[in-house]
């Protein structure tokens, strides 16, 4: 990379520029001049033709009664309309030259990039995600147009030439750009293989959902870490040579994210034990829902009210959870109930379980059952306990409608549910007696003492 600082390197690159274009000189000529006028107007024609083909194409590919590979086709070169245009006007112009043995060097170049254009494009059509379909069309007609050109060779040469030395590896700009392109399109084919064993592991009905969610992950990080390699070796970069300088910097990400490590494993280790799975009803804390997706990082937990909260993974093996459907999906519920000590235990507690046994979600076997728990200061109380297996379709729920039926069974029947309440007893206090004596130091009739006195 020295010789980027050196004033002859680009002295050279000057000398071998100004020798192509004494070589290419016929680019200046008038016949040149007149192929770009022939290519401009062949533009500007296809430019008042295309918004006509395009309607065409769009009632083709709207046409119910077209064939499926017809409406296909037409969906596919409608966005292209003008440089199809384009290219089929510019082959005219190329085959008139032809039978006029009339110059056509420039107009074969446009036509040859407009093809390469066209068929990159169309095929950069089947991937479906946008970046990814501009970064192929880019670099894939880049590639095409050097090598049409008999630029790619030189382009290469240039890129190789500006390099570095790291001990015994060396870099170029030409092994770099190289093995970004190998670990675009290996990544894309990874996320493309991984999407397709996803569908598969996905459909299969001998894996549990835990299993699935781990197997795809597993999977997942295993086509990725093999593009990353083979990505390396394909420009032939010794993976030896980082071993030392990917372990320092793995120590030193390892802490910064210790917390994002962390969770990772955490949810790995969920995913084997198989204590938590998509479609679970748990309980983190004050967070009531079922569990959406496992991810790498955090899990999804949607509530009733239809909010999604992250809970990292980790929190998910330190702290208590309650998972309502973990070996099945039957929860026995506990309803407090208090009556007053004048009524008729025996009738409230079976007035508790027909109310029970008429909730719809309530099971019948096991049947509801109703205890006497203890004597409180102002109640006898109950507790009614039932049995649902939708513990995903709320739980406060059901306990209101079970509360309600047993208020309006009470309430017919005369049975009271007492509030807490005190006896106060007031006490009279004792009398005081109040006398009046004289002073014994004070003359007679002028002073007095008033003494209390027992009653």
């Amino acid at each position: 990379m020295d010789h980027i600082f050196e004033l002859q390197f680009y002295l050279s690159e000057w000398e071998a520029a100004r020798r192509w274009l004494a070589d290419n000189a016929m680019l200046l000529s008038i016949s040149t001049v007149g192929q770009a006028i022939v290519v401009l107007a062949a533009f500007l024609a296809a430019r008042l033709v295309a918004p006509r083909i395009r309607a065409t194409l769009e009632r083709i590919t709207q046409g119910h009664r077209l064939e499926i590979q017809l409406r296909r086709a037409a969906s596919a070169i409608a966005p292209l309309t003008l440089p199809v245009a384009w290219l089929v006007l510019l082959w005219v112009a190329v085959l008139i030259a032809a039978q006029a043995d009339l110059p056509r060097h420039l107009m074969a170049i446009v036509v040859s990039l407009l093809t390469a254009w066209m068929v990159i494009r169309l095929t950069a059509s089947l991937v479906r995600d946008p970046v990814w379909s501009r970064f192929v069309t880019l670099v894939v007609w880049a590639i095409t147009a050097l090598n049409i050109l008999d630029l790619l060779g030189p382009t290469m040469a240039l890129l190789d030439s500006v390099a570095i030395t790291l001990g015994g590896l060396r870099i170029s700009a030409l092994i770099i750009v190289k093995a970004m392109l190998s670990l675009a399109i290996l990544l894309w084919l990874a996320t493309l293989a991984g999407r397709v064993l996803e569908r598969r592991i996905t459909s299969s009905p001998n894996l549990t959902p835990s299993l699935q969610v781990l197997t795809i992950k597993l999977l997942k990080i295993v086509l990725v870490v093999i593009a990353i390699v083979v990505a390396l070796r394909t420009v032939g970069i010794d993976l030896t040579a980082f071993a030392v300088f990917t372990g320092a910097v793995g120590v030193g990400i390892g802490f910064g994210l210790q917390k994002a490590v962390s969770n990772f494993i955490s949810g790995i280790s969920i995913l084997i034990d198989k204590s938590i799975k998509p479609g679970d009803v748990i309980s983190v804390g004050d967070t009531y829902g079922w569990v959406s997706s496992l991810g790498a990082r955090h899990l999804s937990v949607i509530t009733r009210d239809a909010t999604e909260y992250l809970i990292p993974n980790e929190e998910l093996i330190t702290h208590q959870v309650i998972n309502w459907s973990y070996s099945n999906s039957e929860v026995r519920l506990k309803l407090p109930v208090g009556i007053a000590y004048g009524a008729d235990v025996r009738q409230a507690i079976a007035l508790c379980q027909e109310a029970a046994a008429e909730t719809p979600r309530v099971l019948k076997a096991p049947p509801p059952a109703c205890l006497i728990k203890g004597f409180g200061d102002s109640s006898i109380n109950l507790e009614l306990r039932i049995w649902i297996n939708d513990p995903r379709n709320g739980v406060s729920n059901v306990k209101s409608e079970v509360f309600l039926r047993i208020w309006d069974r009470f309430r017919a029947h005369g049975i009271e549910i007492p509030f807490p309440q005190r006896d106060l007893h007031l006490k009279t206090p004792p009398e005081i007696c109040v006398v009046t004596r004289p002073t014994i130091d004070a003359p007679m009739g002028l002073g007095s003492r008033l003494e209390p006195t027992a009653p």
